[in-house]
């Protein structure tokens, strides 16, 4: 059939560009390679989930560090000022990273884990950085200073997730995908067991489990792999007299409840004596100098003695809900790489949060992990704060 060349031309110059769609609905357009598509409004589960948390952590640390921070600074309100200032921190960088493309921290994910495994390096040189508890955990002023590991978690996580996302069905591997993810885990881990800070590291290797089976890792690959580690984990356990002490007051800490079981019977005492409704919000008594360290990782404790079982169901019931909208609006996301990315940050913080719970329970050994969106800590919220936006602006592009 023949067809006029002018014709032809003018039906071309009229067509509209094949590199451009429209969006029929309100919403800001999104560039998707050569498609243009509209992005959804943040999840009000998901932020509102969150909100609860954070507004329920700042009443917490004030009201289980009023005494500590009396006594140290003759100031009730200081950890309550100094986690605010955090939150305006952290919320500050979330916005930022909230409007960022996510697609591009792909390209930076190995950098990204090569100058945080640099940092953690740097934090076990002495006088660099600064120990407190026992752990040394921290670089900078001791007014401004912050955790490398924390920021290791999100580092991982990044990268796991761009490494995967490559990987398609080799993942399947165990020499292709399994086996060289969980070296730069142990790589990153490394530096955080010799701090000693086994929770962290622990959840390092945790969370890295988590996103290798989202990822589709075979589940024999999996179990070859933490059987393979039980050796050093035992090793590493029974080479520390600290170690093997935390490990014995975990199975009966009543047997040494003045020494080494004091910081679970304590926990217990506190979660006890608040039954089901709790003595009052600011009511509880174990914060006077009886719980170790109230306003960072046994906050759970001063929330179940104040606000009793309901509380602590409250706080449970949070996080699941949390986790359930994460997961299911992660799963929708159009590429692989941040769905897996969304994953990761709820896997890091669900994880996290569950773990400080089964250490006030003396469900968990007891380990220094704080309570995301909690506990007392500018680190610590600050990279749940990221990651958070993270996944609120990877669950933005989700399918309907």
């Amino acid at each position: 059939m023949h067809v006029n060349p002018q014709t032809a031309r003018a039906h071309r110059a009229n067509a509209p560009n094949p590199n451009v769609t429209l969006s029929l609905s309100k919403g800001e357009p999104w560039s998707a390679g050569r498609h243009r598509v509209t992005l959804k409004p943040p999840d009000a589960l998901l932020l509102g989930s969150v909100a609860f948390l954070i507004a329920l952590g700042l009443v917490m640390v004030f009201s289980a560090s009023s005494a500590t921070a009396y006594a140290d600074y003759h100031d009730t309100a200081h950890y309550l000022k100094r986690q605010v200032i955090y939150l305006l921190v952290g919320l500050v960088l979330a916005y930022v990273v909230y409007r960022l493309d996510y697609r591009k921290l792909r390209g930076i994910a190995p950098a990204v884990v090569a100058v945080t495994f640099v940092l953690l390096v740097v934090t076990l040189i002495p006088h660099v950085g600064f120990a407190a508890g026992g752990s040394r955990r921290w670089l900078g002023l001791h007014a401004l200073s912050f955790q490398p590991s924390e920021l290791g978690k999100l580092a991982l996580v990044l990268f796991l997730a761009a490494k995967l996302s490559q990987l398609g069905e080799g993942i399947r591997s165990l020499s292709k995908g399994v086996a060289p993810a969980l070296f730069v885990t142990l790589l990153l881990a490394a530096p955080v067991f010799v701090e000693p800070d086994m929770g962290t590291g622990s959840l390092y290797i945790f969370t890295a489990f988590a996103i290798l089976f989202a990822a589709g890792a075979r589940f024999e690959h999996l179990i070859m792999c933490a059987l393979a580690m039980l050796p050093a984990a035992a090793i590493a356990v029974g080479s520390s007299a600290y170690k093997r002490a935390r490990v014995f007051a975990f199975l009966d800490p009543w047997k040494d409840a003045q020494n080494t079981g004091f910081h679970i019977v304590q926990s217990l005492l506190a979660l006890g004596s608040g039954g089901l409704f709790g003595l009052g919000l600011g009511a509880s008594r174990q914060k006077y100098f009886y719980l170790p360290m109230p306003h960072t990782d046994f906050i759970f404790a001063v929330i179940g003695e104040e606000l009793g079982m309901l509380g602590c169901i409250t706080v449970i019931a949070l996080f699941v809900l949390f986790a359930v909208r994460a997961v299911t609006l992660a799963i929708k996301c159009p590429d692989r790489f941040g769905m897996l990315l969304a994953l990761g940050c709820t896997f890091m913080i669900v994880i996290q949060a569950f773990i400080n719970i089964g250490v006030v329970t003396s469900s968990w050994p007891v380990t220094g992990v704080p309570l995301p969106f909690i506990s007392f800590g500018g680190t610590s919220l600050v990279v749940c704060l990221i990651a958070v936006a993270l996944i609120a602006n990877i669950t933005r592009h989700r399918h309907a």
